[in-house]
């Protein structure tokens, strides 16, 4: 019998790879943005596409599926947005709101409740939400005007008919070659789910990958074995790019000022610490960058950074910005994370949307003067393992969409070890 999917928040469908893999077609898609939307369709042409405001599509979302399906979904795929709560920001919220000062909510945080509303509706087997770790200290105004906790609501509405918890995973952990932590909650009403949740107490897959080998996991993916043998790149004209990988092995020119710094930046380091190149001194010891807090707990860079060198005063191939006017040079406002090579050793750090921009946290190549191209942010997300078409009527989407959507989306490897994990849990 087949298994049914519904992918809400859907993106350009790069999760629903990971249930695709194991024989679960995902036959509904609904996704607000339009070039998403339009990319879901091409790869998932059967699949029906409500594109626009779940608010507004989530009634013909159950209409639809009542009219065309008898049995409920096998599974309920979801991403919704949670946007920024600061893990300390949740006690002040509530303690103003009991005291009648209504907070300013972001009403993307409140997409939760039309997903529950299809989820009780059409009552799959299996619910998936995926989401940012922080989504556990996150406030929403209910149906009832009242501040609840997200994670609380959900329980509240969900409780009687799913079990399941949210458990904190980083993508590591089950091979993706990138360290990606997102909030992942599994929900099932199936009676076999029940016995091994109360059993164990999670959902979710056993991992298979740690930072050291064990017998049950193996090391993580680093770098060096996912890209490392990749053609070499270069930030600058005529270098940037190589023929074959889909066109897609190809990285933003950066400025001569940015490939100069960028050059002379260890491994692992930024190059807001990169030493003296005076061939008459070179001395290694000027003052590194960093950050601290302040006395209202503000996480600040510091401002004494030196850009000229304590030895012999030669300019040190930091970031700088250059006055207009005087052409006086100082130090450009940044942390320690920006203009910094990622080590080969290790699996990348995040991927977001900024993924190709230098000035990102943690995004240089380890030893080449560029960011990673978008086959490597492929690769790194692990989409690059699927068979996935980044083409609209024959012709490439543009490099800005496939970046957003490598950025935003959840490693399809994931979603393809819980997929396996919850069909065998389900026999």
């Amino acid at each position: 019998m087949t298994k049914n999917a519904i992918s809400l928040f859907s993106s350009s469908g790069i999760g629903d790879l990971g249930l695709k893999a194991n024989g679960i077609e995902t036959i509904i898609g609904c996704e607000l943005l339009e070039e998403r939307m339009n990319l879901f369709h091409n790869n998932y042409p059967k699949a029906k596409c409500f594109q626009g405001d779940i608010w507004e599509q989530k009634d013909e979302i159950i209409k639809f599926y009542h009219a065309n399906y008898t049995e409920p979904p096998f599974l309920i795929l979801a991403t919704p947005p949670c946007q920024g709560m600061s893990p300390n920001g949740m006690g002040k919220i509530l303690n103003n709101y009991r005291n009648g000062l209504r907070p300013k909510m972001d009403e993307r945080n409140r997409l939760i409740i039309p997903t529950v509303d299809i989820i009780l509706s059409l009552q799959p087997e299996w619910v998936i939400l995926e989401n940012v770790p922080n989504m556990t200290n996150t406030l929403i105004v209910d149906e009832n005007d009242k501040l609840v906790n997200l994670i609380a609501y959900i329980k509240q509405r969900l409780g009687s008919l799913y079990c399941g918890e949210p458990v904190v995973v980083d993508a590591a952990d089950y091979g993706v070659p990138q360290h990606r932590k997102r909030l992942i909650t599994i929900l099932s009403r199936n009676e076999n789910a029940k016995k091994v949740f109360f059993g164990k107490g999670r959902l979710l897959p056993d991992f298979t990958h740690s930072a050291e080998d064990t017998p049950s996991t193996r090391h993580w993916v680093t770098l060096r074995e996912a890209i490392g043998d990749l053609p070499a790149l270069r930030a600058e004209k005529g270098k940037n790019s190589v023929p074959g990988y889909g066109g897609l092995h190809k990285v933003p020119l950066l400025d001569e000022k940015k490939r100069f710094w960028i050059d002379h930046t260890k491994e692992g380091d930024t190059a807001f610490n990169n030493q003296c190149i005076n061939p008459k001194c070179g001395y290694q010891g000027n003052r590194t960058h960093g950050a601290s807090y302040d006395a209202d707990g503000i996480n600040k860079i510091h401002t004494d950074t030196p850009l000229y060198c304590e030895k012999c005063g030669a300019l040190l191939p930091r970031p700088w910005v250059e006055d207009k006017k005087t052409g006086e040079k100082r130090l450009m406002k940044g942390f320690m994370s920006a203009y910094k090579r990622m080590r080969w050793d290790e699996p990348a750090s995040t991927l977001t949307q900024n993924f190709q921009y230098a000035c990102s946290d943690n995004k240089l190549h380890p030893d080449q003067s560029r960011v990673l191209s978008l086959y490597e942010g492929l690769v790194l997300q692990s989409i690059a393992d699927y068979d996935y078409s980044f083409n609209i009527h024959g012709k490439l989407c543009s490099d800005g969409l496939i970046r957003d959507t490598i950025g935003e989306s959840v490693p399809p490897r994931v979603m393809d070890f819980i997929c396996a994990h919850i069909i065998e849990i389900s026999k």
